[in-house]
């Protein structure tokens, strides 16, 4: 894995690319000196996680021969307070999850992806307690 990262003004906008060329746009909040003109770093993670789970859970529940049609993961993160570094304490992740779908093979899924699959989680767990809540709602008929 490669990424690159090139300032983009005199403050802290940076843009990151991989090797397709996908950028992300990252910046500092205003009063750091920056412009919001992207996600912060440690808001980038929080998404890693929510990303690495999303297609664990995806990936998963096609196995498992369930029709899910849409998914959707709200995610509340919390850092110690007054510290540097301000490392992650606890997050919980509620996923939102439409189909016409088992709620064992959802709650397997998920408790695959968090602890087993998911590398983002298995990195921030060694600071951070994960939760995870769910639920399923009704598919659109065909």
């Amino acid at each position: 894995m490669k990424i690159t990262l090139k300032r983009q003004d005199d403050a802290f906008h940076l843009i990151a690319t991989n090797e397709l060329g996908k950028e992300v746009h990252i910046d500092a909040g205003p009063a750091l000196g920056g412009h919001n003109l992207g996600a912060r770093p440690m808001e980038l993670l929080i998404m890693g996680l929510g990303g690495c789970s999303s297609i664990d859970v995806i990936s998963i529940l096609k196995k498992f021969r369930q029709n899910l049609e849409d998914i959707q993961v709200t995610i509340d993160a919390e850092r110690e307070p007054n510290v540097e570094p301000s490392l992650f304490t606890t997050i919980h992740a509620h996923y939102s999850l439409t189909g016409n779908l088992d709620k064992d093979k959802v709650e397997r899924a998920l408790k695959l992806s968090i602890d087993k699959y998911c590398s983002v989680a298995r990195v921030l767990e060694k600071t951070a307690t994960i939760t995870y809540t769910y639920e399923i709602l009704p598919g659109v008929s065909k």
